[in-house]
Parts: structure tokens; sequence; C-alpha cells
């Protein structure tokens, strides 16, 4: 049986996006902890998906200190681009619509778009035009029927979705508006006017 928390987890990963969610996407990962020069395996490559407040990235010796009881994910490095782990992150995010891939015998989604490699002299957009499926976003080929190829390019989505929503509902708004007042606006009164009498003309005797 589910815990209370993880059931709130599941309910809501699906009709919002969280707010940790950008800032894991635009977070520097693997530098050097600045707070642990001196020790060994202090990259900073671990994030609280509690916490957003700086440093966002920090390393094993800074979790032990202050996110010991906090939901943290682990990032790692596949081809020098950043990725985690499907188990890690599934429960809280829903990465139903982009493109898994297996390193290291584990599951992991990528977290940021990927430059397209370049084959043959053909540029990218047309070699992928090829394959079956292709990121809505970017258009890189997938390997699989997914509609994205990292949480970047799927937050990008649904921010565009969000984007249109609002301008489509301000239309609307405008339009409304606008009726409402060309209704309002008093029809202009005919004053009537008498046309003075001219001066009586008899018929002439014949």
């Amino acid at each position: 049986m589910q815990s209370t928390a993880q059931t709130i987890d599941f309910s809501m990963k699906r009709e919002t996006v969280p707010s940790w969610l950008e800032l894991l996407l635009t977070t520097q990962f693997f530098t050097t902890c600045a707070n642990h020069r001196l020790a060994t395996r202090n990259e900073c490559n671990l994030f609280c998906t509690e916490c957003e407040a700086p440093p966002t990235a920090f390393c094993g010796y800074c979790r032990s200190c202050d996110h010991s009881i906090h939901r943290v994910i682990q990032i790692r490095r596949s081809s020098y681009h950043d990725v985690v782990r499907v188990s890690e992150i599934e429960d809280i995010l829903d990465i139903s619509d982009v493109q898994t891939y297996v390193i290291n015998s584990a599951k992991v989604v990528y977290l940021n778009e990927r430059r397209q490699q370049r084959s043959c002299g053909v540029p990218s957009c047309k070699a992928s035009s090829s394959s079956a499926h292709n990121c809505e976003t970017c258009g890189r080929a997938l390997l699989d029927p997914f509609r994205f190829c990292s949480l970047g390019c799927n937050l990008r989505a649904i921010k565009k979705d969000m984007n249109c929503d609002s301008a489509g509902s301000s239309t609307t708004i405008d339009k409304a508006s606008g009726n409402d007042e060309n209704e309002e606006e008093p029809t202009p009164k005919r004053i009537a006017r008498h046309r003075r009498k001219g001066i009586p003309q008899r018929s002439p005797f014949f």
C-alpha cells in the first residue's frame, strides 16, 4: 500500500509541472564542491527536489550535512550529457512521453536536448526526417514511439501549450469586452425638427 505522500506525488505529476524541474535543467553539475575542495569524490552531481536554495548542485558530503532527510536524485553522465535514472524520478515526475535509454544496465532519460550529429554532410534536420519517430520539439530521431528526446524538450512543449492557451483566453476576453462596449453604446436619438409653415398661397383666378 502506498503512503499518502507517494499518492499525492503520483496524482499531481500529470496536472502540474513541479517548480524544481526548470531549476534542475538549468543547473550545472560535475563541478568541484566549494565547501569540500580537499575531499575526495567531491564533484557536485546531486540535486534536491525539496530545496531550491543555492547551491542547487552539491556533493555527497553536503548531502549528509544538509539533505539527509530530503528527496535527492543523482545526476550521471553519458557521452558528456547529463542523465538521470528513471527509477529515481518516475514516481515524482511524469516522464511517459520522454525517450528512455539503457546505460550501464539502467534506464535513464536525458535532462536536456543534445546537439544533433550531421551524417555525410547532410543537415541533421533532413537526416532525422527519415526516422519513424522524432522529437516534437527539436526533431531529433528517436528509437521508440515517444514524443520527446529529453526532459527539457518536454518542458518546452508544455510551456508552449500554456502560452497558446493564455493567448487564446486573452483574445476571447478582448473580443467579449469589445462586444459589450458596442452593446452598451447608446443609440443617438433623432431630433424632430418642425418646419416653419410658409405663407399660404391662393389659387389663381381665371
